[in-house]
């Protein structure tokens, strides 16, 4: 089945006045919003049926499937926009609006696209279930199997540190369907399983050092029978390609949300600094105060220039495997750094939990890990650096 292709995306014009209603939408709704959704760990019953209703569940999936059909440069840019905001509301969508969408896209039939492409529009959330207890980035070591009976799978296995498992509505999960381990991951495949499916537990949420909100938790797979046509794309031993491209997207998701929220710990360094005042003045007076503040600026400019020339790659069709790999590894970083900076500049205020720095230093946190940890990419850009030198590319 051959993939859907939308490289056009929006209307230029239209998307220009969704980003500006956005923006509003982030400052005047999403950030009051803040405290209730810290207090009870969840986005507010109301703001999610707004989001829903703004459509943001369905950018990236096709008109003729219910979505906007956004490319990837107008995906991203929304994502940057909405990560000005805590990270629940982009984490919320993220994973619909990105990896299973683009799994669909790319590897699922045409009855796949049609059964779940509208659902995930209207609002459904999903997780994306690669990572386990005893396996995370080296996909060899994966355990969950599925074992082929006559008329479908059986599962069994246990997904760890899933985005959304406690909301889910649907899974993508990752599977062995050979008990050994084949050349370029061809013991894994990938299966599109309803969260309510017999068989199917999830875990207690897990605590976490930030980003409350954005819940996590185990799916446990205890005999849980899906049909044949669960398998995506119905062909067995593609689930880790499928993963692997939907990654791509993924890391260029979590390079837009660690440009977004660096350039929010940035404005309120940016504030705090000419309103506080030391030695008779504002400390943004000050050399060295400035000095963070450029340095700041200039990474998340170039954060944003490289996240910008990957999308347009990714949008003319060419696998962006280094490109958003390097643009996810340097914005994460980077916001670990610009978040420390605001932390260092409202000094011991920013150690206290009455002001926004110390959120913003646990929540930037995780960017780092998720989607590849900086080592992982460190060495996926690498390797394929090194793949394309041999093949004097």
């Amino acid at each position: 089945m051959p993939a859907i292709s939308h490289r056009n995306g929006m209307d230029e014009d239209i998307f220009t006045a969704f980003a500006d209603q956005l923006d509003r939408y982030v400052r005047d709704r999403l950030i009051p919003a803040e405290p209730q959704l810290i207090e009870s760990n969840a986005i507010p019953a109301d703001i999610l049926a707004e989001m829903r209703g703004m459509g943001l569940f369905g950018i990236t999936i096709p008109e003729s499937h219910g979505g906007a059909g956004m490319n990837v440069s107008q995906y991203v840019e929304t994502i940057r926009r909405l990560a000005y905001a805590a990270p629940a509301y982009r984490s919320t969508i993220s994973i619909g609006v990105g990896m299973i969408a683009s799994a669909l896209k790319n590897g699922g039939t045409q009855a796949q696209r049609d059964r779940w492409l509208p659902k995930l529009a209207a609002g459904m959330i999903a997780s994306f279930g690669l990572t386990e207890p005893g396996s995370g980035s080296d996909a060899a070591a994966l355990q969950t199997r599925a074992v082929r009976t006559g008329d479908g799978y059986v599962l069994n296995g246990t997904k760890r540190y899933i985005t959304n498992a406690p909301n889910a509505e649907l899974a993508l999960i990752m599977a062995r369907t050979s008990a050994e381990t084949l050349p370029k991951n061809a013991h894994v495949s990938a299966f599109l399983v309803p969260v309510d499916t017999p068989g199917v537990t999830i875990g207690q949420a897990d605590r976490k050092m930030g980003q409350a909100g954005a819940t996590i938790a185990d799916i446990i797979l205890e005999d849980a029978v899906v049909p044949a046509d669960a398998l995506l794309g119905e062909v067995e031993g593609k689930g880790f390609e499928h993963a692997m491209r939907s990654l791509d997207n993924g890391r260029l998701s979590v390079a837009a949300a660690s440009a977004g929220y660096a350039k929010r710990a940035l404005d309120t360094a940016l504030r705090y600094a000419t309103e506080r005042k030391a030695f008779g003045e504002p400390i943004a007076n000050f050399q060295l105060i400035q000095a963070m503040l450029a340095d700041s600026q200039a990474e998340i400019y170039a954060a944003e220039c490289m996240i910008a020339d990957a999308c347009r790659l990714a949008d003319e069709g060419v696998r962006t495997t280094i490109q958003a790999s390097a643009a996810k590894m340097f914005a994460s970083e980077m916001c670990g750094r610009v978040v420390d900076r605001c932390v260092q500049i409202h000094g011991g205020a920013g150690y206290l939990a009455e002001y926004e720095a110390e959120r913003f230093f646990r929540d930037a946190r995780l960017y780092r890990i998720y989607e590849g940890t900086t080592q992982i990419l460190q060495l996926l850009i690498a390797r394929n650096m090194l793949k394309d030198f041999a093949a004097g590319l």
